[in-house]
């Protein structure tokens, strides 16, 4: 099973130039994708339906979209401007049956003069072949590392306790549907924003024992690519358009514990120029 995490940058590519059949291509070997930074009635892509558009190109899959955030936001005489309302937020694509989806906002506070967008966790459960699984597609605070670790708190806790919270909906069994299941299997996907081993990245995936290294945990995710000796120092997963010279890693597929024993093989996709991100890939048995 191949999972990929792409921040699609609204459909910009390192060229300036929007393009979803770029995009399309470049994840079409993915069971299961995250999508990251996708709109609807944005003005900066031509007011494009980001997800309608990918459903189009991607018929194969079954395709979940999740706004953080929705609000009526119209320049006053733009050409071409909509109706409907601007959308942005978060997708889970999968070749394999969405179970049920919830939409996580992330913690949040007000700025002043800074745009700073609602985040939120596309949360889907997954019916695999090997067995469910739910998927969490993210993208978090771009400007503030306290914003990021309370954002972190509060996504740990819904992935860790989604078995005692029961996930989207529970007792189906009285209006005759089927109790999900409460797997503990899970990838928590997307635009983090940090960088390996910062402050809030700690806060994800835990402290460094000197001696035994990070040794999985129930309640600690795994970043997959870091257990599998996957990223290399000089690695970065984003690239400031025109300055190539500015670069990070900030984007990362952390797996639950209970799913160390399939990770494959990892790799960040550091040829692509569909976007200012790069894809992030993981391979499971």
């Amino acid at each position: 099973m191949k999972v990929v995490s792409f921040n699609i940058q609204y459909g910009f590519g390192l060229d300036g130039v929007c393009d979803l059949d770029r995009i399309a291509e470049v994840v079409r070997d993915a069971d299961i994708i995250g999508f990251q930074e996708v709109t609807r009635n944005l003005p900066k892509n031509a007011f494009l339906d980001m997800p309608a558009r990918l459903m189009e190109l991607l018929p194969d899959f079954h395709l979940a979209f999740g706004p953080g955030a929705d609000v009526d936001y119209r320049p006053a005489g733009a050409a071409g401007a909509p109706s409907g309302r601007l959308q942005f937020g978060n997708m889970v694509l999968s070749r394999y049956p969405i179970l049920s989806l919830r939409n996580l906002l992330l913690p949040r506070s007000r700025t002043y003069g800074e745009l700073n967008l609602q985040r939120a966790a596309l949360e889907a459960l997954i019916d695999a072949p090997e067995g469910p699984i739910r998927v969490y597609s993210t993208h978090l605070d771009h400007r503030d590392p306290d914003e990021r670790i309370r954002q972190i708190a509060y996504l740990k806790d819904r992935a860790v306790l989604h078995g005692v919270e029961g996930g989207g909906v529970t007792g189906g069994g009285e209006f005759g549907f089927p109790d999900l299941p409460h797997t503990d299997d899970y990838l928590i996907l997307g635009d983090f924003n940090m960088m390996p081993e910062t402050p809030d990245y700690i806060a994800m995936a835990g402290r460094i024992d000197p001696y035994y290294g990070r040794t999985p945990r129930a309640t600690t995710p795994v970043d997959s690519l870091a257990f599998l000796g996957a990223r290399q120092p000089d690695d970065y997963s984003w690239e400031e358009p025109g300055k190539p010279e500015v670069r990070q890693y900030l984007d990362y597929i952390f797996a639950s514990a209970t799913l160390t024993p399939r990770l494959k093989r990892g790799w960040t996709d550091m040829a692509c120029i569909a976007s200012d991100h790069k894809p992030v890939w993981l391979e499971m048995d």
